[in-house]
């Protein structure tokens, strides 16, 4: 089977998360599929498989070299899409040797596919791309990871002659609803260090994130009926608004980039009696993290002060920025650079403006850097994936392989 085969079997999975379900996987298809995938890699002849009631799906490909100890590593990717659109009956397309221009994809629809909208697909003319009918989202995010890991690991069967150690592999659960890692076993996958393989374009290489917290902003309003209100009503919704415009209105994601943090409202659902409004907060530096989830503490203080007993505030935070675990062993991002320059890529060390699975990982105790998987537009209509980007992922899986074994 061809990586690109595989990839298109996977995203016949309707596997969307929902943050809603409070179970663990948070839908059924996350579970059909790992089944599917459990099936797949013991007709491969994988070693040490495991599947566990909450979805998480581990394996080992043992190492060739009998004569030394070389350290084990681990591959790992998400068996779930965004919850943000639909990932049923995912009807992709390839578009062959691509010219440039727009791509149709839904001509009834007319959903079109366009650089003069999305500028970054004119990197990749004349490479063959899958995308979509148009009315669903791809699924690269994150099976082209899933597809990308097993290719490298049934190359590496193939291929005897390439020296590795012990290989981990692991699929796992809900990661884009943040709780991909939160059962994700560490000690049992027995790795010193892993790759994610869910990052974007080719030639990406991730080892900084957001840290990130939640914020509920609850506003307690009195409702008098309008006419007779005088003195005596406080609309929650507002006072709401009078919060909302108290924060600085640029550092919003729509006008942030690169290490600019940001407040992002939600959610707001209201009405006269009470109102709530949902933030995320996200910054790389963690001491302005922190200042952030004081201003909103401050700003609830102030609204309280004229308004007293109106507004609570409840922050939880969700992750941290892996930075701080991954400097220690910085060879283990060197390792990745290297692979990716002998496959031909210029490695793109950049920030994560989000959250990955490896960042909690590595503050659970497992390294845990992200490598590009290759798709572009996650999460929506106009998702794409260059084929030859996901080979070279698949290959440069097989030349951290090597790579560990040699300078071991």
């Amino acid at each position: 089977m061809t990586l690109t085969d595989r990839f298109l079997k996977y995203v016949s999975f309707d596997t969307q998360s929902d943050e809603l379900t409070n179970l663990t996987p948070s839908t059924p298809g996350q579970m059909i599929f790992a089944r599917f995938l459990e099936q797949e890699l013991k007709s491969m002849g994988l070693k040490d498989i495991s599947l566990d009631e909450n979805g998480y799906l581990m394996a080992t490909l043992p190492s060739n070299i009998k004569d030394r100890n070389v350290p084990v590593i681990g591959f790992i990717a998400h068996l779930d899409t965004s919850p943000d659109m639909s990932g049923r009956h995912v009807n992709p397309r390839i578009v062959k040797n691509y010219e440039g221009g727009d791509i149709v994809l839904n001509e009834k629809l007319n959903i079109v596919l366009s650089p003069k909208d999305f500028p970054e697909l004119g990197n990749y003319k004349g490479d063959d791309i899958i995308v979509t009918d148009g009315t669903t989202l791809l699924g690269a995010d994150d099976k082209a990871g899933i597809a990308e890991i097993i290719g490298a690991v049934e190359y590496l069967q193939k291929h005897p002659e390439i020296p590795h150690g012990d290989i981990k592999i692991a699929f796992n659960p809900d990661e884009e609803i943040g709780q991909g890692a939160h059962k994700f076993d560490v000690d049992k996958f027995g790795a010193d260090w892993a790759y994610t393989m869910d990052g974007g374009e080719v030639g990406e290489l991730e080892f900084e994130n957001f840290n990130a917290a939640v914020a509920k902003v609850t506003f307690k309003g009195r409702n008098v009926h309008p006419g007779y209100a005088k003195h005596k009503m406080l609309n929650s919704m507002r006072v709401a608004n009078q919060f909302v415009i108290m924060l600085p209105r640029w550092e919003t994601p729509e006008h942030t980039e690169g290490y600019e943090g940001f407040y992002h409202l939600t959610s707001i659902k209201g009405d006269v009696e009470e109102t709530v409004l949902t933030y995320i907060i996200r910054d790389h530096d963690r001491d302005r993290f922190e200042r952030r989830k004081k201003e909103l503490e401050h700003l609830a203080r102030k609204i309280n002060n004229e308004f007293p007993d109106c507004v609570s505030i409840d922050i939880k935070d969700q992750y941290f920025n892996m930075r701080e675990k991954i400097e220690p062993v910085m060879y283990i991002i060197d390792i990745a650079e290297e692979a990716m320059k002998k496959v031909g890529l210029t490695p793109k060390v950049v920030p994560i403006r989000g959250g990955t699975d490896g960042a909690q990982l590595s503050f659970k105790g497992l390294p845990c850097p992200n490598i590009f998987a290759g798709g572009l537009n996650f999460h929506g209509r106009y998702e794409f994936l260059p084929i030859q980007s996901m080979e070279k992922a698949s290959r440069v899986i097989v030349e951290i392989s090597r790579l560990v074994a040699e300078k071991n």
